[in-house]
């Protein structure tokens, strides 16, 4: 194995990492996070059009 496909290769495995790390940040921090605030927000419009009436 020469040194162009050792290279090429750890340059795959950077990027085929660093989506499977994004994936999981994505599914642990962020999804969860806009869920949370659609949550709240739809929450604080019902008390606000419950308190115009």
């Amino acid at each position: 194995m020469d040194i162009s496909q050792f290279l090429g290769f750890l340059a795959f495995l950077f990027v085929f990492t660093a989506g499977f790390w994004l994936l999981i940040f994505l599914l642990t921090f962020v999804v969860p996070y806009w869920i949370t605030g659609t949550i709240i927000e739809n929450f604080q419009l019902k008390a606000a059009a419950k308190k115009q009436k």
